[in-house]
């Protein structure tokens, strides 16, 4: 497939506001069998994936791969739950990594630009769909986790990644469990950054030279995660968006006091 004018001079439009998580709009369906149609996969070849995720016999009337098998392939798209849409999508992408990375991360990058620019909720990564909040939640995730990795700190970059597998999960997200990972990692940092591997957060900011107000902040952000995630009372109810907001803030520190601790 030639490169699109939009790709080759790297102009992107702004992001869509999320509008669709528990769902796969027609548009969609109607998307993922083209994107892997351009970078190579014949309709075949994709009926065979779908087929697989779905259970189903192909249609052995359909042999040719044009109108026939691809036709079949909307046909089994359009058809399917919701869910199910994402399945073959990620799938898909399994089929093109094991012949060609390169075909893998196109289909991954094409999928992703289609979901930003149709308020689609989700992002993949490594193959895997995951939650995608706002542009700030999205940057925060993804810096911290590399920021973390790149400074040796593997078990506070395990707590983000743990976060963002938390408020993925479908149909139900872990809210609590998200919130709970990101203030882990917070600590897993904290605790590094301090070289004092058994203190608590709420013990440590004192020790971690932060300008003030932002140690206070971390004090309050840390007792707002105890009292909203860790204990949770009867009848209390936490939004996505909140979790988005604490995950997000906590990234932030983590980033911040990896940089700054980084030799």
């Amino acid at each position: 497939m030639t490169e699109a004018f939009s790709d080759r001079h790297g102009y992107r439009g702004t992001d869509a506001e999320i509008t669709v998580r528990e769902d796969a709009p027609e548009g969609l369906r109607y998307a993922i069998p083209l994107i892997a149609h351009g970078i190579g996969m014949s309709p075949t070849a994709m009926r065979r994936v779908i087929c697989q995720v779905l259970l189903v016999p192909p249609d052995p009337s359909n042999w040719s791969n044009y109108p026939n098998i691809w036709g079949e392939v909307n046909e089994l798209i359009e058809d399917c739950p919701w869910y199910k849409v994402y399945d073959v999508a990620e799938a898909l992408h399994d089929a093109f990594e094991r012949t060609d990375p390169d075909c893998a991360r196109q289909f991954t990058d094409r999928l992703n630009q289609y979901f930003r620019e149709n308020g689609i909720g989700w992002d993949m990564r490594k193959g895997r769909f995951v939650f995608r909040g706002s542009e700030v939640f999205q940057e925060a995730t993804t810096e911290a986790a590399s920021v973390l990795m790149d400074a040796g700190r593997e078990r506070a970059a395990s707590e983000i990644h743990e976060a963002l597998r938390d408020i993925s999960r479908r149909p139900d997200p872990d809210i609590t469990g998200a919130m709970q990972h990101a203030i882990a990692a917070l600590e897993a940092t904290a605790r590094d950054v301090a070289g004092e591997p058994n203190r608590t957060l709420g013990q440590l900011v004192r020790n971690l030279s932060l300008p003030a107000p932002l140690d206070a902040a971390v004090v309050k952000l840390w007792g707002y995660a105890s009292d909203r995630a860790r204990h949770v009372r009867e009848g209390q109810e936490i939004d996505t968006a909140e979790a988005e907001l604490l995950v997000s803030v906590a990234c932030a520190v983590c980033t911040f006091l990896s940089r700054r601790n980084s030799p």
